[in-house]
């Protein structure tokens, strides 16, 4: 039910949401700052619209905990939406048109009727704004026009995937304003993969969409990528006495792309090899028995990081096993078994183009040294530059984060809670 702006800051100052905020952030540190957050969001929108009756919609990000670089090739993952988010104060409008301002961009003003991919910039918000609008349309869904104010605290840049938590934001809008909320999770996720692929240009797996839309831990099997099998993983990591740390090693990903782009081609040409069109088609066996003539004619990198695929997608199995048995000491092991593979098989914690810049692996050294045998730390989400992850026992999070943020800058060192919710309508 729609408030006025004025009804909603009124409340936020008086601490009539601190509950929602407290369900939907988990962590209490960071309450105060979230009320603040919203209020100030609602002052922007005003500024910008007017006094309107609004509603207010999140995308959280996501942050990868097993299954890297399995997704392209139909494999497995195990990722979980985090206490980041976009939050989007919104007012329908009669116009057919989608006028957005994003905190530190331009405003865009987007007319519906106009939804073909050659009216929007490749690499462009707005892109992404038409794409999920056409996805939806295309799908039977209603859409219409509206005004937002978004702000978003999802880092860019640091493989938490904010432009995925855009993607899902402007499908729940349109779900929340024209559909009652009744759009499912799933397809939001595939709509923000389809505007990400063919408005903005950009090739990318399902993940990201998936875990910011779904929310919580997630077990996702892309075995069928139009039907992907999806598992809630019941785990509340607050009764380990742990934290989800991220630490931004400041890596640039300038020049990076022909990195990433080698990965999903090599796997696909050991693939090829078997006249497959992805890993996940590939018997092992098979896969093993033919090593030595894989070697001969793909040469040993592409080995190698199919190896890391094979291995990674049972990985991922066992690690939500020892999830679901209580087993936290196992599910550790197996993280740190995932980084040192992605480390030493698949390849992407630095660039072999650029052997003097080194810093995910100076990051993960560190946490080595910091850890010792009581956290795990590993590379996060593509690599090659950015950010690592690390499972920290809270005891010892204040140490961490001083080393962490001793070499690469105060406020390298996030640390962050699993949020329970994905895509939602907050109020």
């Amino acid at each position: 039910m729609p408030n006025s702006i004025k009804k909603l800051k009124e409340a936020f100052k008086e601490g009539k949401y601190t509950q929602l905020l407290t369900d939907i952030y988990v962590d209490q540190n960071v309450i105060e700052y979230q009320k603040e957050r919203y209020i100030k969001a609602l002052e922007s929108f005003e500024k910008i619209y007017g006094e309107k009756e609004v509603e207010i919609y999140s995308a959280p990000g996501r942050s990868e905990v097993g299954g890297n670089h399995t997704d392209h090739q139909f494999g497995k993952v195990l990722a979980t939406s985090i206490n980041l988010d976009a939050i989007a104060i919104v007012a329908p409008k009669k116009e057919n048109v989608i006028d957005l301002k994003s905190e530190g961009y331009d405003r865009i003003q987007h007319d519906l009727n106009h939804l073909d991919k050659n009216d929007v910039k490749d690499g462009s918000s707005e892109a992404l704004i038409a794409g999920v609008a056409f996805k939806l349309k295309e799908e039977g869904y209603k859409i219409g026009g509206f005004e937002a104010y978004v702000t978003s605290d999802v880092l860019n840049g640091a493989g938490m995937s904010s432009s995925a938590a855009f993607e899902v934001l402007i499908g729940n809008i349109l779900s929340g304003l024209y559909n009652d909320m009744k759009i499912s999770p799933v397809f939001l996720a595939q709509a923000g993969q389809f505007a990400e692929n063919e408005f903005f240009g950009k090739p990318c797996g399902l993940m990201d969409q998936m875990a910011s839309s779904i929310g919580g831990l997630i077990n996702i099997d892309f075995e069928d990528p139009e039907k992907p099998q999806i598992k809630k993983v019941e785990v509340d990591f607050e009764e380990y006495g742990h934290s989800l740390c991220i630490v931004d090693t400041k890596g640039s990903h300038a020049d990076l792309t022909d990195d990433y782009a080698a990965i999903p081609e090599e796997m696909k040409e050991v693939a090829g090899f078997f006249d497959k069109a992805v890993l996940r088609e590939v018997d092992k066996d098979d896969f093993y028995l033919n090593l030595p003539k894989i070697r001969e004619i793909l040469g040993d990198r592409a080995v190698l990081r199919a190896m890391h695929l094979f291995e990674e997608n049972k990985r991922v199995d066992e690690q939500v096993k020892a999830l679901e048995d209580g087993d936290f000491e196992t599910f550790k092991k197996l993280v740190k078994e995932s980084g040192d593979s992605s480390f030493k098989y698949l390849q992407n914690v630095y660039s072999s183009h650029d052997l003097t810049n080194q810093s995910e692996s100076i990051g993960l050294a560190m946490s080595d040294i910091s850890l010792g045998d009581r956290g795990v730390s590993r590379v996060h989400g593509g690599g090659f530059a950015g950010t690592i992850q690390a499972f920290v026992p809270n005891d010892i999070v204040g140490m961490y984060k001083k080393n962490m943020e001793h070499v690469f800058g105060e406020g390298a060192c996030h640390v962050l809670k699993v949020r329970p919710y994905g895509g939602m309508k907050v109020l």
